[in-house]
């Protein structure tokens, strides 16, 4: 059984299922701090964070962990790697679903680093399995061919991202925006890789503020391809 860490609601049942993963070497309690800091500001939502499901190659205690060995990685190869990874991630966020009674509309998934590229890949294999992805200082292992339909991205990176520069989440949305999904990106500058507190404030507000382009082409009478045709939004900070 995978470990997690988890959150619930002080009172009443779960409006929203929160899932955070953790970067390369990182851990469940890594993302601790964030889940605090996403508590406070939606006390109904029940908030998860596993743990990768392998060891960390370069920590032999097996406390530090991943999701994919980014030993010996390389554009090529790194795709199927994720996508090994994928089917379990899956099941595991139906557990969760399933264990807190939130379906998938109501589920954010909250990534960072190597969590993003996982996060990504998941809606991009099971698309509408969250309403939202979160994608913090993260990446495509390979540029979709196919926009998300009922799963709205949010890229936020550092312009002195050194890990993943953010020509990454540009190029992602660049292409998202050629296959007309519904995507926004926020860009803080001279921070790196990290979950800065400006770009988790931008989270915050583009969870309670941005209305998926699916939700607009419902209330306009659900013209056909009108959610293709909006454009994805692009902000810099």
């Amino acid at each position: 059984m995978n470990k997690a860490m988890t959150w619930l609601p002080a009172e009443g049942r779960p409006e929203q299922l929160m899932v955070l993963l953790h970067g390369v070497g990182s851990s469940a309690a890594g993302m601790a701090p964030l889940a605090r800091l996403v508590q406070k500001e939606f006390p109904q939502a029940a908030i998860v964070a596993p743990d990768g499901f392998s060891p960390f190659d370069g920590d032999p205690s097996g406390q530090a962990r991943q999701w994919f060995s980014v030993q010996g990685v390389t554009e090529e190869n790194r795709a199927t790697r994720v996508a090994e990874v994928v089917p379990a991630l899956a099941a595991w966020v139906h557990a969760m679903q399933q264990e807190t009674g939130v379906g998938p509309a109501a589920t954010a998934l909250w990534g960072f680093s190597q969590g993003s590229i996982m996060a990504l890949s998941l809606v991009q294999a099971h698309d509408g399995i969250a309403g939202r992805v979160l994608a913090f200082a993260g990446r495509y292992p390979a540029l979709p061919d196919v926009a998300p339909q009922h799963t709205t991205l949010h890229f936020f990176h550092g312009s002195a991202d050194a890990v993943i520069p953010e020509a990454y989440a540009r190029a992602a949305m660049e292409r998202l925006g050629e296959l007309h999904g519904d995507a926004t990106i926020d860009i803080a500058e001279g921070v790196g890789h990290e979950i800065n507190g400006h770009l988790l404030q931008c989270a915050i507000l583009r969870l309670r503020s941005h209305i998926p382009h699916r939700s607009w082409a419902a209330a306009m009478g659900v013209v056909p391809g009108l959610a293709g045709r909006l454009p994805a939004e692009d902000q810099e900070d």
